[in-house]
C-alpha cells in the first residue's frame, strides 16, 4: 500500500476522530499538516491499522 496525501486528507475528512488526532499532532509536535498526515498514515493505516480498509476503499470511489 502506498501513501497518498490526497487519500489521507479524504480519510481524515471522513473520520472526525482522525481529524482530532491530526490537530493534536500538529499542535503538540509542531508538525506541518503534510508531516502530521504521514504520521497518522503510519500509525493508523499501515500494518493492519484500524483505518487500513477505509483507506484502501478510497481507491474504489
Amino acid at each position: 500500500m502506498k501513501y497518498t496525501k490526497s487519500k489521507m486528507e479524504q480519510l481524515v475528512s471522513d473520520h472526525p476522530d482522525l481529524k482530532k488526532r491530526l490537530k493534536v499532532l500538529m499542535k503538540e509536535m509542531e508538525l506541518e499538516k503534510g508531516f502530521a498526515l504521514k504520521a497518522l498514515y503510519h500509525s493508523e493505516v499501515t500494518d493492519n491499522g484500524p483505518y487500513q480498509k477505509d483507506y484502501q476503499d478510497l481507491d474504489l470511489l
